[in-house]
């Protein structure tokens, strides 16, 4: 069990941080919920009620897309862009796809590569675009989810305000769900844009996503240029 742990433990530790942080979330959503239910005279609503609620789900829906959006981009960027000194790119002169060799497929996959590196056709293409695929899968999922709920949300708004609920497409199309998903877009853009150009002059000693102290600024990896 302890080595499960040490070898996993990246992924254990953030999974952890995500279900910790997404009950706190429900949990202060369900206060803030009754709260305003409280201000206009009406019974709270359950835990349970409040957590399946259309309310719940776009704002958890809204920042899951933008996440996965922004590993889909910078996954497919770093195909084609390189930063120079930067340990999130390749070396300059490494953009695109490489060679059959350099990736390890075909006839010169290893004894221990996956079993679809060794074949050619739509399971090496499945394969060798499947983290492009399963992030952009997730983006998309994640974006009807938090158009489904939230033009629910807004037909309940209407409906208080005595005004005719909007369309699925008048609801996607208006301003009010631009500005969230902009919001979020912006901030995800930034965030790897930051990142990026940091990883060229500061250090982080001892973090797989830092070049060693020592390497000098312009060089993009460990190994020099």
């Amino acid at each position: 069990m302890r080595r499960v742990v040490r070898d996993n433990g990246l992924s254990l530790a953030f999974t952890g941080m995500f279900l910790l942080t997404l009950a706190g979330q429900s949990l202060v959503g369900h206060a803030q919920r009754n709260e305003e239910l409280a201000g206009h005279g009406a019974a709270a609503e359950p835990y349970l009620r409040y957590v399946s609620s259309s309310a719940f789900v776009v704002d958890v829906a809204e920042n899951w897309q933008s996440e996965f959006l922004q590993f889909f981009m910078f996954i497919l960027a770093t195909v084609w862009l390189v930063q120079r000194g930067s340990p999130e790119s390749k070396q300059p002169g490494d953009e695109g796809l490489g060679t059959d060799e350099e990736q390890l497929i075909g006839e010169y996959a290893r004894d221990d590569s996956p079993a679809w590196a060794r074949v050619r056709g739509l399971r090496l293409w499945l394969l060798s675009n499947s983290l492009l695929l399963v992030m952009g899968t997730i983006f998309l999922l994640s974006w009807l989810a938090q158009a489904l709920a939230g033009h629910r949300v807004a037909n309940q708004e209407s409906a208080l305000h005595g005004e005719p609920a909007p369309s699925l497409a008048q609801y996607v199309a208006s301003p009010e769900f631009w500005n969230r998903t902009l919001q979020n877009w912006q901030s995800e853009f930034l965030a790897v844009a930051a990142m990026v150009t940091f990883s060229i002059y500061l250090r982080q000693r001892g973090s797989s996503e830092s070049k060693p102290v020592g390497i000098p600024h312009h060089t993009t990896s460990v190994v020099a240029e």
